[in-house]
Parts: C-alpha cells; sequence; structure tokens
C-alpha cells in the first residue's frame, strides 16, 4: 500500500474525544478505546496539504464556497456512486446530526411523527425528540440471518402525521448495505405514501467489495424528489473534527426551505477549514479512500475470524459496510449493564453501549474497527481473555 496504516499514531492528550474523554465517559481511562466513529490513522496527505496551505496564506477570514468546492462534491457522487449530481442541489450542514436537526424544522411540523429505523444510529433518537417531534420505531427485522426493512410495518406507522424517515444507508450499526432491490422497494412504498426520506449516507464509500452502496435518490425521478440526501467526507477521510458535510438536495421547494432554515440560525456555510479539507479529499483523495477501505477490509476478516476462533458464542452478522461492527454477546449471557461492565472492567476495552441504538441493542455492543490491526488485535484478545475468566 502507499500509505501506511499500521503506524501507530499517538493520540493521547491532544483534545481527542475518542481518547481523552474516556474517563468522562466510561468512568475510567484504563482501557483501549473502540467506540465514537473516528479512526486512528493520519488524514490524507493532501488534506494536511490543503490545510497548510491555508495557514501559510495567513488570513483566516469569512470562506466564499468556490465553484471548484461544488464540482468536487457533485463529481465524486458522479464518479464513485453513478449519481448525476447538479451543482445547484448542494446545500451544506455542519455535521450531518446538525442537518438532520434542520430538517425537522424545515419540514416537519410540532405535532408531527418521524420514522426510524432500530437499531439505528443513536444521535437520531435525540434529533427527533429535541426538535419536539414524536419518534416512531419501525424495527427492523431478522431474515435469512440478517437485518432487512419491515416494509409492511413501515406501510402501517405512515399517516398524514406521520410522513417523514430517516433512512440510515450504509446502516450503522448493523453493517448493512442496503442492495439496490431492498431500496427500490423502499422507494415504491415512499411513492406510494407520499414519505418524505431524510437519507443519512455518511458511511457511503465504506463499503466492502462484496457489496455496493446505491445512493437512495438515484434509483428515479421520484426518489429524488423526495430526498434530502447527506454526505460528508468526515468519515470516509477521518476529519469529522471539521463539521462540514453536504445536504444535496434535488427538489428546488425542500432546498429552499432547508436553506432558509440554515439561514435563520447564520449556518448557512461552511468554515474556511472545512471547505479546503473537503475539496481536497474529493478532489485528490480516490486513492486514499480506496486504500483504507482495503484495509479496512482486512481488518474485517481478522474480526470474523477472530471471532470464530477465540469468542465462538458471541455472534456478528457478516460486514458489508461500514466500520463500526455490531456484535451480540447474549450467547455468554451478558446484556444490559453487566455487559458494560465486563467489557470496562474485565475486558478493559470501551466499546459503545448496544442499548443506546434501540431497546432491541440490548446484549450488543458496537466495536470499531477504525485502528491500527495490532490495537484492533489487543483489544479483542482482551475480551476473548476476558470471557474465558468468565
Amino acid at each position: 500500500m502507499k500509505y501506511d496504516f499500521d503506524r501507530y499514531v499517538e493520540r493521547r492528550n491532544t483534545g481527542s474525544m475518542k481518547w481523552d474523554t474516556l474517563k468522562e465517559r466510561f468512568g475510567t481511562d484504563d482501557v483501549l478505546p473502540f467506540w465514537v466513529a473516528d479512526m486512528d490513522f493520519k488524514s490524507p496527505p493532501a488534506v494536511i496539504e490543503a490545510l497548510q496551505k491555508k495557514l501559510e496564506q495567513g488570513v483566516l477570514g469569512y470562506p466564499a464556497v468556490q465553484d471548484s468546492l461544488l464540482e468536487a462534491v457533485a463529481a465524486w457522487q458522479r464518479t464513485r456512486h453513478s449519481w448525476d449530481v447538479d451543482k445547484s442541489w448542494i446545500a451544506w450542514a455542519p455535521g450531518i446530526v446538525a442537518g438532520l436537526s434542520f430538517s425537522m424544522i424545515a419540514f416537519t411540523e410540532p405535532d408531527e411523527e418521524v420514522i426510524i429505523q432500530t437499531p439505528v444510529y443513536h444521535p437520531f433518537f435525540s434529533v427527533v425528540k429535541s426538535s419536539g417531534r414524536t419518534l416512531v420505531a419501525n424495527p427492523l427485522k431478522r431474515e435469512n440471518g440478517r437485518y432487512v426493512m419491515d416494509l409492511e410495518h413501515l406501510e402501517s406507522l405512515i399517516t398524514p402525521k406521520c410522513r417523514t424517515l430517516i433512512l440510515c444507508s450504509p446502516h450503522n450499526p448493523i453493517m448493512r448495505v442496503w442492495s439496490k432491490d431492498e431500496l427500490e422497494a423502499f422507494a415504491a412504498l415512499a411513492k406510494k405514501k407520499n414519505l418524505l426520506v431524510l437519507a443519512d449516507e455518511i458511511h457511503q464509500d465504506l463499503v466492502y467489495s462484496d457489496a455496493k452502496h446505491t445512493c437512495f435518490a438515484s434509483l428515479s425521478a421520484d426518489a429524488a424528489n423526495r430526498t434530502v440526501m447527506f454526505a460528508a467526507p468526515s468519515k470516509t477521510f477521518n476529519i469529522a473534527g471539521l463539521a462540514s458535510s453536504a445536504a444535496i438536495i434535488p427538489n428546488e421547494t425542500l432546498r429552499a426551505k432547508y436553506e432558509e432554515t440554515l439561514e435563520r440560525f447564520d449556518l448557512d456555510g461552511l468554515n474556511l477549514m472545512g471547505q479546503a479539507a473537503m475539496e481536497a479529499a474529493y478532489a485528490k483523495c480516490a486513492d486514499w479512500a480506496d486504500q483504507v477501505v482495503a484495509y479496512m477490509e482486512g481488518n474485517r476478516s481478522f474480526v470474523e475470524k477472530f471471532l470464530k476462533e477465540r469468542m465462538p458464542k458471541a455472534k456478528m452478522d457478516h460486514p458489508e459496510g461500514t466500520y463500526i461492527f455490531w456484535i451480540d454477546f447474549r450467547g455468554y449471557g451478558l446484556s444490559g449493564d453487566a455487559l458494560q461492565e465486563f467489557l470496562l472492567k474485565k475486558a478493559k476495552v470501551a466499546l459503545n453501549d448496544g442499548r443506546a441504538f434501540g431497546p432491541d441493542g440490548d446484549g450488543f455492543a458496537r466495536l470499531n474497527i477504525g485502528t491500527t490491526r495490532k490495537q484492533l488485535e489487543e483489544g479483542l484478545t482482551r475480551i476473548a481473555e476476558a470471557l474465558e475468566r468468565h
């Protein structure tokens, strides 16, 4: 590989949420962190160079969005995901969770309901509830050994007061990359019931060789017309700290409502460094993205083999995408507080508590594999040895 993802980068005492808030969040800092979804790899050299160039220029004033940034965002969707995005469709968000929060204000009323598909990324819960909207769960179901959408149940939920759904694609934390057929079936229902789709596609680039991501809005003119899609370079290129995301909204009326909401809060642009990093990432770092996914695919193989050999009662579906893996520890009689206590106190590792992703996550924990193979092995070995003593 051109890039060395085995190289250890010391992140302690650098203001890292992942490494420096362990005591605050987990009650101890004597653990290895495998929780929040950022990677322990240096960002691509071209991104670092773009940021350095801004600093060398020395004037960090108000930025203007340049056409080259819009073209980089559109070209990435076009070349990587076969979605022909017009530059005029692109708006911004200071992070996808923020974009979803603005969408609650722009597209829903306080007495309306919003659907999420659990187990799912935990900020979706707070995005809906903190906006004063009512949360409605459409739990995923198990079919042929994996999670699938329960479209029959979903159809029963949609009413004039419940007409918005947050789609997680690829789905965090269950590692599913929805197939084109699955998305088309969902799109047919969305058309039939006039559903607004807020599509969080932040993990769209982190898909393994045996799966393929399809942008929901690319399926048809109707799908595009009812979709507010969020994308970002933050997970792909490990630049989440720059809080810069794109909202791609083909429907002119929806886009105007979204942009009006951002303007109310004076948040209708991106910060200077975020713009520079986003453009460099999308325009110059495709090879880095390819190689980090290849490295992570090696991590995937390592985790699957390790679980089979050393932790056979821990179950995990075959990951199709993302670098945050969903592991079921119930085979060891571990769930609830006991699982978290075991991981923190016995295994000395910090994983996300599955219950944060919905009640159907009890007995599960989310493991971040976006780290060196050596550290991943250390963390899994700690869990395996603790289970042997359990």
